[in-house]
């Protein structure tokens, strides 16, 4: 099944944010390289940005590969991008505190030390780099959440049960339907409806 209009907005916010976050990886890599990885206030957006695309990028290949994915399910989704998102935030204000000393205008560093001018740019775009980061991971979060609500409120209570990324609010299933191509044909279902 191929993506809905819906789902190709939620790939390109994914996309978008591996993207970003690619950047950041090669930013705070070169960052700490010039610090040796000593100031932990560098170390926390090369970390962070290691298990964001980790995790990101899983979800994206699996929402790829399986039509049933739960991880691209809107209530795995929320939940992550806000976990993210809070570590982003938390860590990002640790950082910015730690870089308050450095300039962020690097001009008025002497021509004389060339590598620190240059470390001084990197540090100057990955502290504007990771609150961006963060705000990605804030709007991707409230978009998802206030879109999904207001599906379920309309009445597509499907939306939970199947990944964002193949839901179509036109689909209307009946009662009696199981979305067998979404994982809830189950074998342990005949003993649930004992009850």
């Amino acid at each position: 099944m191929s993506f809905s209009k819906v789902g190709r907005a939620k790939v390109a916010a994914h996309l978008l944010l591996l993207l970003l976050n690619i950047i950041v990886l090669a930013l705070s890599t070169r960052v700490n390289l010039y610090q040796d990885f000593f100031f932990i206030a560098d170390r926390f957006p090369f970390v962070l940005s290691i298990i964001t695309f980790a995790l990101v990028g899983t979800m994206t290949f699996v929402d790829f590969c399986f039509n049933s994915s739960y991880t691209g399910r809107p209530q795995f989704e929320i939940g992550v991008f806000s976990v993210l998102g809070i570590f982003w935030l938390a860590f990002n204000a640790f950082s910015s505190s730690r870089w308050q000393s450095v300039p962020l205008n690097c001009g008025v560093i002497p021509s004389d030390f060339p590598d620190t001018i240059q470390w001084c740019q990197e540090l100057a775009a990955l502290r504007i780099l990771v609150w961006i980061e963060w705000l990605m991971f804030f709007f991707t979060t409230i978009i998802t959440l206030r879109y999904s609500i207001t599906q379920s409120n309309l009445g597509n209570k499907h939306i939970f049960r199947m990944p964002l990324s193949r839901y179509d609010p036109s689909i209307r299933p009946d009662e009696n339907t199981d979305f067998v191509e979404y994982g809830r044909d189950s074998q342990f279902l005949p003993y649930a409806k004992m009850n």
